[in-house]
């Protein structure tokens, strides 16, 4: 078996005018995460961690945010076009499991839909993606509710 693991990383800011978007699912809030795409925080974790485990670069090098094209672009899309990639050079993602750190809002009641909406576009089961909501305890810029990060992992298997 070929396995390959990748971890990725991300923070965005938290910004007034801004819908937030966490796994491409909408999350009600009072506030958005500012970025040159809809910042959704966690599928840009996701992306690093698969592009990281096939080594073909990370979410700047591919999508970066001097391009227009990528101006207020849906994560989920890049995420669609980033399994695309993944499938052309014969991998597949065998699972991904990811962590949401924030303050607020407290992600508890959308965990199920955001694994099933990640699923889905990273076509493997619901039960190969894990999303978890940890707090910082108040300490650091999350805990002070100034933004969110995430982190994730994935696990890539070559298809022969």
């Amino acid at each position: 078996m070929n396995l390959r693991v990748g971890s990725g990383f991300d923070v965005h800011r938290f910004e007034e005018g801004r819908e937030l978007f966490l796994g491409g699912v909408f999350i009600e809030n009072h506030i958005g995460l500012a970025g040159h795409s809809d910042a959704d925080v966690l599928i840009h974790a996701v992306i690093d961690a698969l592009l990281g485990a096939a080594a073909v670069g990370d979410i700047g090098e591919l999508f970066p945010d001097t391009d227009d094209a990528f101006k207020n672009i849906r994560s989920t899309i890049l995420l669609e076009k980033v399994v695309s990639e993944l499938h052309s050079r014969g991998w597949q993602i065998v699972n991904v499991d990811s962590t949401v750190i924030c303050e607020t809002p407290k992600i508890s009641k959308y965990k199920l839909q955001i694994r099933e909406n990640l699923a889905e576009i990273m076509q493997i089961p619901s039960d190969c993606v894990m999303v978890k909501g940890k707090t910082t305890e108040k300490l650091g810029f999350t805990g002070r509710k100034e933004g969110i990060a995430a982190m994730s992992t994935a696990l890539l298997e070559k298809k022969s």
